[in-house]
């Protein structure tokens, strides 16, 4: 990369590589960007200190390097980077006091969650519940979600549309571990619809 080290410190935007949220600005020199690389924890030129420091020196919370990409003027690094605990010195998940999460990606932890029932049953859960009562059973409440979902939607109350649909959306990701089909696999089948 031809990147614009000639004209002082370049700006290190640094996102995580998995939620794609910003997790903080830094600065890079020449020395910064190849101890970057060489170790794969994201290091910056402290301006304040006047030295190289490598993110979590102290706090143990590093930033492990799986991506820069420069802009298209040479002078501006995204880096992408696994963090390992929380980003800012102030305690947060990010320097722009955001949680470092995707609300969207929540789908997939719960059918993680729906996973470790299956394989790890635990009493009293509902989950467990379901998928003992076999595949009949959970079509079923698949079924009766479906039909509160269009009731409550003729009916106009936007509050109870949202409550049956995240209902809905749990039993069909418990239909789907009992299938054994992931949400990954209807992702790509929407996706390839939509082309």
């Amino acid at each position: 990369m031809n990147i614009a080290f000639d004209k002082g410190l370049v700006p290190a935007i640094v996102q995580d590589n998995e939620t794609k949220k910003v997790l903080m600005l830094g600065y890079m020199n020449k020395e910064a960007y190849d101890k970057t690389l060489e170790t794969g924890k994201v290091t910056f030129f402290s301006r304040s200190r006047q030295r190289l420091w490598t993110k979590g020196e102290t706090s143990g919370n590093f930033l492990l390097l799986k991506e820069i990409l420069l802009d298209c003027d040479g002078d501006t690094l995204l880096v992408k980077a696994q963090p390992t605990g929380l980003v800012c010195h102030t305690g947060t998940e990010t320097c722009f006091k955001e949680q470092n999460r995707d609300v969207r990606d929540f789908l997939y932890r719960l059918e993680a969650v729906i996973a470790d029932r299956k394989a790890n049953p635990q009493p009293g859960s509902y989950t467990n519940k379901l998928l003992d009562a076999g595949i009949r059973r959970i079509a079923q409440k698949v079924g009766e979600e479906a039909t509160e979902v269009v009731i409550d939607a003729l009916d106009g109350d936007n509050l109870r549309v949202k409550e049956e649909i995240a209902d809905l959306m749990y039993h069909l990701l418990v239909l789907l571990a009992e299938k054994g089909i992931s949400l990954a696999e209807i992702m790509t089948v929407l996706e390839k619809r939509h082309r």
